[in-house]
């Protein structure tokens, strides 16, 4: 057995593994627990999971290449507030200038548009100050909150343009526009992370900092660029999941980065950096998802969804310490 082989099959494979095993249990549980008669695995049931999947998922896809990196984000919530009051507010000012249809490019230019330089600025100061990742973002998760509640308030920010939500309630094949872009991202990141120098650049700057620089790769810039990615992927889950809802609220958004981290860390990122991928963290979030609505199918509270999320995220943490150990072990023999 090559060296750390155990510890990549065993993460490769069990977060799959785990879905196999909620599906299987819920239907089953389902069947005597159930709060209606509709199965858990119905084909309607399963679909709408993977739409309600996007929004953390399209987020998860950028935290994990910053957690690769061995940064972290947890701005991500705010910035998805932000960007989605930035659509909804340009295009309840710029709808009787520009039209309904015409509107919506700009609006969601706009959004994108804050939501990358928010990231990049996170990048920034990161990079210029060399201030820990955690620290810089937890600032800019207060200030950037801040920025929400000045633009209006406690009042929530509406405009509901029926041009765009007919197109993001449309379906292609079966699947909801929201789960395209999820697919997307994840095709486009996974791209980026197995097939491009940035993506190789990210493992070597997560496995050893100082032996990338070494090494002559651009530290700084590389983590201002992928905090940047980041960004961009929360402005672009707030233009995707409210350009059918049309109304934002303050608070939205809150606890986003949290249930980002846990994904990413269940699909098999490794909190300290150098290892992780786009796909595992695709499963990490339909787990995550599968959970809550299958404990919410067989009746259990939010604060019980909570708790047994939380549960499974430090036994992950604690085997993914295990399985680190064991990688160098068998780097040592």
């Amino acid at each position: 057995m090559q060296p750390g082989a155990l510890s990549k099959a065993l993460k490769g494979g069990a977060i799959w593994g785990f879905i196999v095993l909620q599906l299987i249990f819920f239907s089953i549980a389902g069947e005597f627990l159930a709060l209606s008669d509709k199965a858990f695995m119905d084909y309607e049931n399963m679909l709408l999971l993977l739409k309600q999947s996007a929004p953390i998922g399209i987020i998860a896809m950028g935290m994990t290449i910053v957690m690769v990196n061995g940064n972290i984000d947890l701005s991500v919530g705010a910035t998805f507030a932000i960007a989605a009051i930035i659509l909804l507010g340009s295009m309840d000012m710029l709808t009787g200038t520009l039209g309904d249809v015409m509107v919506i490019p700009v609006a969601w230019f706009l959004a994108l548009a804050v939501g990358t330089l928010l990231g990049a600025l996170n990048g920034l100061i990161v990079w210029k100050t060399g201030v820990d990742a955690f620290i810089v973002t937890l600032g800019a998760m207060l200030g950037y909150r801040g920025i929400v509640f000045m633009f209006n308030g406690e009042n929530p920010t509406s405009h509901l343009n029926w041009t765009l939500v007919d197109y993001a309630e449309a379906q292609f094949l079966g699947l909801h526009t929201a789960t395209w872009f999820l697919a997307g991202v994840t095709l486009v990141l996974w791209f980026v992370m197995t097939r491009t120098v940035h993506g190789r650049n990210a493992y070597a700057i997560g496995n050893n900092r100082e032996a990338a620089v070494n090494a002559g790769i651009r530290v700084g810039p590389h983590m201002m660029i992928n905090f940047a990615i980041i960004g961009f992927l929360a402005a672009l889950s707030a233009v995707v999941f409210y350009s059918e809802s049309g109304s934002v609220n303050p608070n939205d958004g809150q606890l986003y980065e949290l249930w980002v981290i846990t994904a990413v860390v269940l699909g098999g990122t490794r909190i300290t950096g150098g290892a992780g991928s786009v796909i595992g963290t695709l499963g990490g979030v339909i787990a995550i998802q599968l959970l809550r609505k299958g404990l919410g199918h067989i009746g259990a509270d939010t604060s019980t969804v909570n708790l047994v999320i939380g549960l499974i995220l430090i036994a992950v943490l604690f085997l993914d310490r295990q399985l680190n150990v064991k990688g160098k072990e068998e780097l040592k023999i």
